[in-house]
């Protein structure tokens, strides 16, 4: 036996990717395999459950034939996930008796919309620190429950079991022996109380989905869950660590104290602000949300800010546009012409999130003329990521009353120069980047040496910077471009509605 390791995988919206770690938290290994997205109708967005999972089990094969490694060598198993996107299955079968609903989908929407129209938006924001919208998981089970033959009553009998990605992975990776979800997974459905740390049954009656459904909730360093892969022989590793994506990057950032925030830019933006043991009721359209936790105790929270097109506003250029080979040509072609030339993309290709909350926005490209090419509408992509975040943060700077100091930043995209020095510019603040971007992953991975002893909170906060972006664009020039973002926003607003604001 080789030293031993731990096993992250990272379960994300386009990609199921496993890592490996040695006991100094030092990446040794990665895998990854894309899957495939499914857009039954416009707005849509769905995943293949069986496939997803099928993805992950080969990603996990794929790194330990990578580092050399046996199923022996793996101390133990952390998971990072993509949330909000839910799966229903059959307790006794094991299969979906639907596709996964992804987060970005937009189904829900109207169903959503009628919950405040009903007054239901009050009570939902002071027991779970959201907004009804049809980002988060409970109108999406409830729309299975609602349109699949079967479904509904097969739930009250108690058959079919339902949860995140991080719940349908934990069901496979210990043969159906453990049907549990993490506290910050749990706090993204809109059923559960982020106050009490309970599944609220006046939320299960307001969506009517009923509680066998639904997992255990425990602490993201409690799960006491065992791997049981085939592949793994007798050898059964504990599973020591899950939280969702956003809540594993803030850990692995060592974002621990209070006003600290990080940026991971992936196939969205998301962005946190640790706020301790405050859970902080924004009024400028942020949500508030469990942070991770390595034991029981006092929770702790986040203000949240969620930008739905990041790393995806590339692939559209590139899969769609077929302006980009590779996403990875941005930045340089950015970087190749001056500015713009008054272009402007508002990538709300499924709605406006965080602080806007617009579900029926839709993408507009904007300002362009006769000499408006190809390079100038790639740099619109690039800014406009820069942009949304830009927004996020000043709403997180006016809930918690103090400036953002420095944004940690990572994910994909954190490695475009282009994007962080335009980030900082827009925030006239330092961007961080750090030498290891796998954040998510060692977030969880970081949970999990904790709870190995290999590593204490003081050695997980000093974690080494590659790169500090430092803003160096005059106020005037600033003020113009976000003035003229503001402008192109009004334009996307209320699109599908036909009553642009």
């Amino acid at each position: 036996m080789k030293s031993p390791l731990i096993l992250a995988l990272d379960q994300g919206t386009t990609s199921s990717r496993a890592l490996l770690f040695d006991q100094t938290l030092h990446l040794v290994a990665s895998a990854q395999q894309e899957f495939p997205q499914l857009y039954p109708q416009p707005g849509w967005v769905e995943h293949d459950p069986e496939t997803l999972w099928q993805s992950q089990r080969t990603v996990i094969t794929d790194v330990l034939n990578r580092a050399g490694c046996e199923p022996a060598d793996v101390a133990a198993l952390a998971l990072a996930n993509q949330r909000e996107t839910v799966v229903v299955w059959n307790r006794h079968t094991g299969r979906p008796v639907y596709n996964a609903i992804v987060w970005q989908c937009r189904r829900t929407a109207a169903f959503c919309e009628e919950l405040k129209r009903k007054g239901a938006d009050t009570v939902i924001r002071e027991k779970t620190g959201l907004v009804p919208d049809a980002y988060f998981s409970a109108s999406k089970i409830r729309w299975i429950l609602d349109h699949i033959d079967g479904t509904r009553a097969a739930a009250i009998r108690g058959d079919l079991l339902c949860g995140t990605v991080d719940a349908w992975l934990l069901w496979k990776l210990t043969g159906g022996a453990t049907h549990a979800t993490d506290f910050t997974n749990a706090s993204r459905t809109l059923l559960f109380n982020i106050h009490s740390l309970r599944w609220d049954e006046e939320l299960l009656a307001l969506f009517d989905i009923p509680a066998s459904m639904l997992p255990n909730a425990v602490p993201s360093s409690d799960v006491a869950a065992v791997c049981r892969l085939p592949e793994f022989g007798p050898h059964e590793p504990p599973i020591l660590s899950v939280a969702g994506d956003q809540q594993a990057a803030l850990f692995g950032q060592g974002c621990f104290e209070p006003g600290q925030v990080k940026n991971t830019y992936g196939t969205g933006c998301f962005l946190l602000m640790n706020t301790g043991r405050d859970a902080v009721l924004s009024k400028h359209g942020l949500l508030t949300t469990l942070t991770a936790q390595t034991r029981t105790g006092s929770p702790c929270y986040a203000l949240e800010g969620s930008v739905f097109m990041g790393g995806a506003v590339m692939q559209w250029l590139r899969d769609e546009l077929c302006l980009l080979t590779r996403s990875s040509e941005a930045g340089p072609i950015a970087v190749s012409v001056p500015d713009t030339g008054g272009v402007y993309l508002v990538p709300a290709f499924a709605g406006l999130g965080a602080p806007h909350w617009d579900m029926y926005a839709r993408g507009a490209l904007v300002g362009m003329t006769r000499g408006t090419g190809r390079r100038q509408i790639i740099r619109a992509a690039e800014e406009a990521i820069a942009y949304q975040c830009y927004d996020v943060v000043k709403a997180m700077e006016a809930d918690y009353g103090c400036p953002v100091t420095v944004l940690r930043v990572d994910g994909g995209a954190s490695s475009d120069d282009f994007l962080m020095q335009f980030q900082a510019d827009l925030l006239n603040g330092p961007v961080e980047r750090p030498v290891c971007r796998e954040t998510t992953a060692l977030g969880v991975a970081a949970m999990a040496a904790l709870a190995l002893g290999w590593q204490s909170l003081d050695s997980l906060s000093a974690l080494p910077t590659e790169r500090r972006f430092e803003p160096a664009m005059a106020d005037g020039q600033r003020q113009r471009l976000l003035a003229g973002w503001r402008k192109a926003v009004s334009r996307a607003k209320q699109w599908e509605t036909g009553d642009p604001l």
